[in-house]
């Protein structure tokens, strides 16, 4: 008697091999440090709007309010000047420092969200040692283009306010200075290419493109 139907065994056994099949024939995103870089970035960014629409600096009493604004800041690392680092921090105390207690918390690690190497801090897993951009994903540079083209040391970042607009950089004069009237363009230079992160205005929407 002819067999016209395949077995539940010889189903199983042919969904798991086009399974396999399946995941070789994926291109392997984790291996491109390019992108990773990018998209932690672009959540991070993401996740700086997050917290300055939910942690409102408006005080009466304080007239200069706004400058302890969520924002997230790219510089070199204090240890390598060579090494391109972020933090993210509310300035609470106005200087030009970001103190620990001023930084973000990361909510999955608990970790301090400021780049740091936990081999020469004296708290190691302290901070998040991914957000050293250089020594992690390879990134040579942060360069910020458009509307939000350095025109002074204080603009290399990008902050919020309640609503969750984007600004260059904060002011020292009025609330709404620096606010962000145009596409900023954020790049990061890799040896495999570049990838630009686009904030939009007012909404504070960021996208990605790449280029080789």
């Amino acid at each position: 008697m002819k067999r016209f139907a395949f077995t539940l065994l010889e189903l199983v056994f042919v969904i798991i091999v086009i399974g396999i099949l399946a995941v070789l024939a994926m291109p392997s995103f984790n291996s491109n440090p390019l992108q990773q870089a990018a998209e932690q970035v672009a959540n991070h960014i993401r996740y700086t709007q997050h917290l300055a629409m939910v942690d409102d600096k408006y005080d009466p009493n304080d007239p200069t309010w706004w400058q302890k604004r969520w924002q997230i800041q790219f510089e070199n690392d204090a240890f390598d000047l060579g090494q391109k680092i972020y933090v993210i921090y509310s300035n609470e105390d106005k200087d030009t420092n970001e103190d620990d207690d001023e930084t973000a918390i990361d909510p999955l690690t608990k970790q301090l969200m400021r780049g740091a190497n936990s081999e020469v801090m004296s708290a190691p897993y302290k901070y998040m040692d991914n957000l050293m951009i250089s020594r992690e994903f390879g990134i040579s540079n942060v360069t910020f283009s458009n509307s939000c083209n350095p025109s002074s040391a204080t603009s290399n970042r990008i902050g919020f306010d309640n609503l969750g607009r984007p600004y260059t950089r904060t002011s020292t004069t009025t609330p709404f200075a620096n606010i962000l009237t145009d596409d900023c363009n954020i790049t990061l230079i890799h040896t495999d290419g570049n990838a630009t992160l686009t904030v939009a205005p007012e909404t504070g929407y960021v996208s990605i493109s790449y280029k080789k």
